[in-house]
């Protein structure tokens, strides 16, 4: 079956060698098995007609029921029209055709009942249909389905011939060669289950439907089953690892952790937190390897519980790294985590790209010969170049930052892979986590340590700039600090570097020197002078801090209260979220100003009105993966998404747990896919894993 599904496009009847150019470049569609998975985007319901004179006053596609009595061509100042009066007798529309008028002329039947179909255009008491499709009554009859399928299309296809009613066809005679040849890929028991629709059924039925509800349940097989076989490699995925994949135990508890823990933690650890260590504690006292990802709102602690872990690492002999995405947050972490673990006398390193070759060599020596017990630092520690002697476990902040290569570089730093634990602020929602992260275990700290007040965000639109600016000068009379944040969007660094400039400048000349000190950083600054300007906004020698958003993570300033961003519409929502974190780390009340134009897009009006009705990362990510879907959120650096073809993560969360719920039912009942009822299954996947994508021959 595999094999004619995999027969060219061109030689299906209706489509031939021209046609198949066309349907290949625009869409994409080489094979058979191609257009049996080009899914309509919408359907049309055609179970509702119309007569000229019962038209609604709208624009929406309907059917009309009528003839044409008279046709003729009307001179236009470019080209001509060829107009049709449709009537039902009493009353009468326009049928218009713009293109092909010839051929269409030759076609049309006076006085004869036809049914026409298109989009209704009103022009006062007058209306038309352009570019109907026509169909003889005696035709129309026979054809079965109130439903239409609507396929994506594009205005080349359409201007070469190949409408919706030709590629209606075309998927018809797709379906005289391949229906009732399609091989189940889901077991008996699971399809009576879960009350799944046979698959040639389906897909019949998606392409041709004869009713909402024979619709709905085929679209709900179809997209279990393109979820299923995601999930379920995830899940052996995740499965051999813990199986297969020896870790480093750390079954021991011992000074380094009880010390500081009992000794010098700077304040209680929340619920949620201990919560998270026992998790990782269980993981590390395993023989498996951990892989998990811990998820934490903006302030709700991760470091502390970075630091707890690789205590844990400490006590048994080995060496721990933390690994961040900017040198401004290595240095950060370095700082905080030295200061402390002082009392402890560990020896910990920095490794940025900054670090000079000579300052390198005695740091790769200790490193090497064990009595460097923590490395933190960016991308430099995955170089080659850097050996530990016994790493045994790496952390990856912000992970979101880093490529799936990159991060497994961590894995051949050691013998035995180290324990993987990978951190990140950006919440994401839970779809995405059980899809792209489903190979991993999850730990959430969906607490916030008390005493973190709530931030008072606003939106603000250029207009008020002179409030905006006299609310800075009372804060930062009270003693307080100020972020302001221009965007800095890949694709137009020179005009962002203009933004910031004469933002820059706009504030020096608002905060005169010598009562106000303006500090600048940007990313085409080198790492001694950000570094520099930091510094001065950290040991309050200026008040206010202008910037792109290299601070979007890992800055911690509790003396700033203030986070103005600019051009606010421009950035997305999780990094919005990021930025405002930056603020209201202190004691003081705190406050975010979204600054925009005001001429703002639906989205960006969406954007901003969450922003200032909700603090919950969690909230913001759901909102965030409807507005942008799940590539976009899950960055670019992030490529091994899948583009569902069928499945929708924004809309079909609940679709996604019963597949969970069914994946991890056949893993504990038949681990190895081994029992012959599972054959079908077995036989799919093996097909998806010789590199080809989940829908790659499983019919």
């Amino acid at each position: 079956m595999s094999a004619l599904l995999q027969k060219p496009i061109d030689y299906l009847k209706g489509v031939g060698p021209n046609r198949a150019q066309l349907l290949k470049k625009e869409l994409g569609l080489h094979s058979l098995q191609d257009i049996l998975y080009f899914f309509p985007h919408r359907y049309i319901d055609r179970s509702k007609y119309y007569t000229p004179g019962e038209l609604p006053q709208t624009t929406a596609d309907v059917q009309v029921l009528g003839s044409i009595s008279h046709i003729e061509t009307i001179k236009q100042k470019r080209g001509s029209r060829l107009v049709a009066t449709f009537t039902d007798g009493q009353h009468s529309m326009e049928l218009v055709w713009f293109r092909g008028q010839q051929w269409i002329q030759k076609s049309l039947q006076l006085n004869t009942p036809y049914m026409a179909f298109g989009r209704l255009n009103w022009y006062g008491k007058k209306c038309s249909i352009p570019h109907p499709e026509l169909e003889l009554i005696a035709d129309h009859e026979q054809r079965k389905g109130n439903f239409q399928a609507v396929y994506p299309s594009t205005e080349n296809l359409t201007k070469s011939g190949i409408s919706q009613r030709v590629m209606r066809q075309i998927v018809e005679n797709l379906f005289e060669e391949v229906q009732n040849k399609l091989q189940e890929v889901l077991s008996d028991e699971m399809r009576n289950t879960y009350k799944l629709m046979e698959k040639n059924e389906a897909l019949k039925v998606i392409h041709f439907p004869q009713s909402q509800e024979s619709l709905a349940r085929a679209q709900f097989r179809m997209k279990f089953e393109e979820l299923f076989f995601v999930q379920l490699q995830l899940g052996l995925k995740k499965q051999h690892r813990k199986e297969r994949i020896k870790g480093i135990p750390f079954p021991k508890i011992g000074n380094y952790f009880n010390s500081f823990f009992h000794e010098h933690l700077p304040f209680p650890l929340t619920e949620a937190q201990k919560r998270v260590v026992r998790e990782i504690r269980t993981d590390l006292n395993s023989e498996a390897q951990m892989n998990r990802l811990l998820q934490g709102d903006v302030g709700s602690g991760k470091t502390i519980v970075a630091v707890l872990c690789m205590l844990m690492a400490l006590d048994n002999n080995m060496q721990a790294t933390l690994v961040a995405p900017t040198e401004i947050l290595a240095q950060q972490h370095y700082s905080s985590i030295k200061g402390l673990l002082v009392p402890l006398g560990i020896e910990i390193g920095l490794l940025t790209g900054s670090v000079t070759k000579k300052e390198r060599e005695p740091l790769f020596e200790k490193l090497a010969n064990g009595q460097l017990q923590m490395l933190i630092g960016t991308h430099a520690v995955l170089e080659e170049t850097v050996n530990f002697h016994r790493l045994g476990l790496a952390i990856v902040d912000e992970q979101h930052r880093f490529g799936v290569a990159q991060r497994a570089k961590l894995w051949r730093k050691n013998n035995t892979p180290p324990n993987i634990l990978v951190m990140t602020a950006t919440p994401i929602p839970r779809t995405l986590a059980m899809t792209a992260y489903g190979d991993l275990d999850l730990s959430v700290i969906d607490e916030l340590p008390p005493g973190r007040k709530p931030i008072t965000t606003t939106h603000r639109f250029d207009s008020k700039r002179l409030a905006v600016f006299q609310f800075m000068r009372e804060e930062i009379a009270k003693g307080r600090q100020v972020y302001i944040v221009y965007p800095l969007i890949q694709e137009s660094k020179v005009l962002d570097y203009k933004d910031l400039m004469d933002g820059y400048e706009s504030i020096v000349r608002e905060f005169p020197l010598p009562d106000y000190q303006v500090s600048i950083v940007h990313g085409r600054m080198n790492a001694r002078d950000k570094g520099y300007e930091m510094e001065r906004f950290i040991s309050k020698k200026t008040q206010i801090m202008v910037a792109t958003t290299v601070i979007e993570v890992g800055v911690d300033v509790p003396n700033a209260s203030i986070m103005i961003i600019e051009s606010a519409e421009r950035f997305g929502l999780s990094q919005l979220h990021q930025l405002r974190g930056r603020v209201g780390r202190g004691a003081s009340k705190s406050y975010c100003i979204l600054m925009t134009g005001s001429k703002l897009s639906q989205d960006a009006q969406t954007r901003l009105q969450t922003m200032v009705r909700t603090q919950d990362g969690f909230e913001l990510a759901e909102v965030d993966l409807s507005l942008r879907g799940p590539g976009d959120v899950m960055g670019t650096q992030q490529s091994g998404v899948l583009p569902f073809l069928i499945a929708n993560l924004k809309k079909d969360v609940d679709i996604l747990k019963t597949v969970r719920h069914a994946v991890d039912a056949l893993l504990q009942d038949d681990p190895s896919l081994s029992l012959t009822n599972n054959g079908n299954i077995r036989l799919a996947l093996s097909l998806t894993q010789q590199g080809k994508s989940i829908w790659k021959y499983i019919g």
